[in-house]
């Protein structure tokens, strides 16, 4: 069993802790956070015995085999280093760091002394995502011509009031602001399609009306962007204002094209007009229900082996990092792929800050 401890006591901890005991390979040990309020109400409730508020003195003391980070990401790079350094393998929360810069850091340290680094870019293990990854893997969509990514939050929810109504949020100090925390999501969809000598436009506005607060009124709320890598483009779409809130990803190949949507956890190919004349319009419709209706029952039996939860695809990523670190299996997310994700973050603000 691994030894694994946490750094960062927030809401998503308890992610981390519910599938660390899904997966049952390995055993919560401790957990730590600045504040101690923090961390007893993650250890209580999760009846985890190892309690601190330094990290330094939790990895003296535990000497865990992996450690989770889940603070935000101003803190990743000493905090990453100083669990490498303790000899530790680490699985970090996005964005995983600030800069492609301070990403380098935490990558060519881990490959120094021996030990596997990953991050939280969840979505690629959802259900489409692996089908995604199987169509690609035997070649069925042939070469990737573009692809056109989609993701919408809600102001007014759950993480939307916790940045606008509290200027003093960390989101505020990010260097791309609110897009800066669901990039991640977006671009590590791409990331193995493009390359590192990538070109990027971007289009950033403000929507919503001013409210006075100068914080508030500099976040922008809707991000557009163009990516071009050789032969392959992607253009990108994320909103607070679209409705209803998508997650979704069009990948267009030489040989076929695929549509994802996150949300409802389906993966359809697009239509295709086979048949001559307006009776060729009838069945393209027919053709795709059937393809959905396939995805439904394909999700029926998720739900009835207990793999349909909203983490399912973190359990997904973990098994798979866990995996990389016992049977020296290859990354679930390749380190290069990480970095590419940076690069294009870092590239995306200066684009942004251009325009403020």
């Amino acid at each position: 069993m691994l030894k694994i401890a946490i750094i960062g006591c927030g809401k998503i901890a308890d992610g981390h802790v519910e599938q660390i005991r899904a997966i049952g390979r390995g055993e919560v040990v401790a957990v730590c956070d600045r504040e101690p309020l923090m961390v007893e109400q993650l250890a209580v409730r999760m009846g985890i015995p190892g309690r601190f508020v330094d990290a330094q003195e939790m990895l003296r003391v535990c000497q865990p085999d992996v450690v989770h980070i889940a603070t935000p990401p101003e803190s990743h790079v000493a905090l990453a280093c100083m669990a490498l350094n303790a000899g530790c393998h680490v699985f970090v929360e996005k964005p995983f760091a600030l800069t492609a810069a301070d990403a380098q850091i935490i990558l060519d340290l881990a490959q120094r002394v021996g030990k596997k680094v990953s991050v939280n870019y969840l979505y690629n293990f959802e259900p489409p995502g692996l089908e995604l990854e199987r169509l690609l893997a035997k070649g069925a969509l042939g070469e990737v011509v573009h692809l056109d990514t989609l993701y919408g939050y809600n102001l007014n929810g759950d993480y939307g009031l916790a940045v606008m109504s509290d200027p003093g949020h960390w989101v505020h100090r990010l260097p791309g602001k609110l897009f800066h925390n669901v990039l991640d999501h977006v671009l590590a969809k791409v990331a193995a399609h493009i390359g590192d000598d990538t070109e990027v436009k971007v289009l950033a506005f403000r929507r919503r009306p001013a409210s006075g607060n100068p914080v508030l009124d500099a976040l922008s709320d809707e991000l557009r962007f163009v990516l071009r890598s050789g032969g392959t483009t992607v253009t990108g779409l994320i909103s607070a204002h679209g409705r209803p809130v998508a997650h979704a990803l069009r990948v267009v190949g030489t040989k076929d094209t695929v549509e994802l949507d996150y949300t409802a956890r389906t993966l359809v190919k697009a239509v295709n007009w086979s048949q001559p004349s307006s009776l060729g319009r009838l069945f393209p419709a027919f053709v795709q229900a059937k393809a959905f209706w396939r995805n439904g029952w394909r999700n029926v039996g998720l739900f009835k082996r207990h793999e349909y939860h909203y983490f399912q695809c973190m359990r997904v990523l973990l098994s798979r990092f866990y995996d990389a670190i016992e049977k020296d299996a290859s990354d679930p997310i390749p380190p290069a792929h990480i970095l590419r994700v940076c690069r294009v973050i870092d590239q995306l603000v200066v684009g942004m800050e251009a325009q403020a």
